[in-house]
């Protein structure tokens, strides 16, 4: 895709802010005394920042590394903080407190970015954005395990990460997975023989197979196509901001920017692999 102009001032910009996150443990908010601040006709929790919470480390999408938390999750809001004139800050926290949309409701956080799939119940409680990436589940199994397939799992221990749609979809072909709180911890479960297979995103899983020990030890069983999209969400009714992330992913799409940050992030692009940003969800 061509570059506009100016283009690269803003990759600068972007990777500056990502480099400028702060982590923060906890869960507490801050009205700024019951004042509310605007950046661009955004309502802001905070003054200056945009506030995002997450659940760490979920590789590629969000997790530490060297001191900062980085990721394609984070990359591609930072491209919305630039846009409001402000830095981005990733609060970290249990997957559950803003999957309802209580982070959100009680002002802890703008926006939630966590890899998170767009569902018909989740929307009763928040609203997502344009979907951002299409993912697909992917079973990856010890190579000793003779698990070749995702029909090969009955009768085998496996696991998932508490609260994902692999998880629920494990459980919804009468599975009965070994529930873990991270993808990290999943992946040491796989590695100390707690379970013999795990079924979570495939990009989770391209980034595991980076490391070589991981790569002679295990491998894909499977791939299963859940139709399922990824989307950034905001506070029921948060139209002003969830409008700056569409913008934001659409610019993105258009002048290459998301292309780069994809391939930087999860791996060789195609489009058949990206969702367009094209209606709200």
């Amino acid at each position: 895709m061509k570059m506009v102009p100016g283009r690269r001032a803003r990759m600068l910009a972007a990777t500056t802010a990502t480099v400028g996150l702060v982590l923060v443990a906890g869960c507490s908010s801050d009205d700024d005394g019951g004042k509310k601040t605007t950046a661009n006709g955004v309502e802001l929790v905070k003054g200056g920042q945009l506030t995002t919470c997450t659940h760490l480390p979920y590789p590629p999408f969000q997790s530490e590394i060297d001191g900062k938390v980085q990721g394609f999750d984070v990359a591609l809001i930072d491209l919305v903080a630039e846009d409001l004139g402000v830095k981005q800050v990733v609060l970290d926290q249990p997957f559950e407190n803003f999957k309802t949309g209580g982070s959100l409701n009680a002002g802890q956080c703008d926006l939630a970015a966590a890899g998170m799939t767009i569902t018909d119940e989740r929307k009763k409680n928040v609203d997502f954005s344009d979907p951002y990436f299409e993912a697909t589940q992917a079973v990856l199994a010890d190579k000793k395990s003779g698990i070749t397939s995702f029909a090969d799992l009955k009768g085998k221990k496996v696991g998932a990460q508490a609260q994902t749609t692999g998880e629920e979809y494990a459980k919804s072909k009468g599975l009965d997975p070994v529930s873990f709180e991270s993808s990290d911890a999943l992946l040491n479960g796989l590695r100390t023989g707690q379970v013999q297979a795990v079924v979570i995103d495939y990009p989770v899983v391209q980034g595991w197979l980076k490391d070589k020990a991981n790569a002679d030890a295990f491998e894909v069983a499977d791939n299963i196509n859940t139709g399922e999209e990824y989307g950034f969400t905001v506070k029921k009714g948060n139209t002003a901001l969830a409008d700056a992330i569409n913008k934001a992913l659409a610019d993105a799409k258009s002048d290459g920017t998301y292309k780069k940050l994809y391939e930087k992030w999860i791996g060789p692009y195609d489009e058949s692999a990206s969702a367009s940003p094209s209606a709200a969800s």
